[in-house]
């Protein structure tokens, strides 16, 4: 398998029976290539510029498909909106900027201990996690 991960996201939704539009294509491809965490309007935005025939309503329609195939993650903010990253990065956590809306990746291993304990203690095993915080820079 090719190490474009475009591609080989496009295979793994090939592989589920999903049909891969050229809208879905040129969708896949500004996902895998953004540095940031889009949301629907900004990777219409980009995408368009790929194929102009893609409309708003595609995008959240693709964005729909991909996520219920697990190839897209969707990170519902606190105020109410949505950024998408591809599901196939190694996991980490998020600081969300309230005052930019700016998406900050970060992975720390202290947090990942103390949560193992934490689940340990109350007689569990963390299947999955999810973490945002919520911030404002220090002036």
């Amino acid at each position: 398998m090719t190490s474009d991960p475009a591609r080989r996201m496009t295979q793994a939704l090939r592989d589920g029976g999903v049909r891969v539009t050229r809208q879905r294509e040129a969708l896949l491809k500004v996902l895998t290539e953004a540095a940031d965490h889009p949301d629907a309007a900004e990777l219409h935005r980009r995408a368009r510029a790929l194929d102009d025939s893609l409309s708003l309503a595609t995008v959240y329609r693709t964005l729909s498909v991909l996520e219920r195939e697990g190839v897209v993650l969707r990170l519902p903010l606190e105020n109410g909106g949505a950024r998408y990253e591809v599901a196939d990065a190694p996991h980490h956590d998020h600081i969300v900027d309230l005052d930019s809306g700016q998406i900050t990746e970060f992975r720390s291993e202290k947090i990942e201990q103390l949560q193992r304990e934490i689940a340990a203690e109350l007689g569990f095993e963390i299947v999955h996690h999810r973490m945002e915080l919520y911030c404002r820079k220090k002036t």
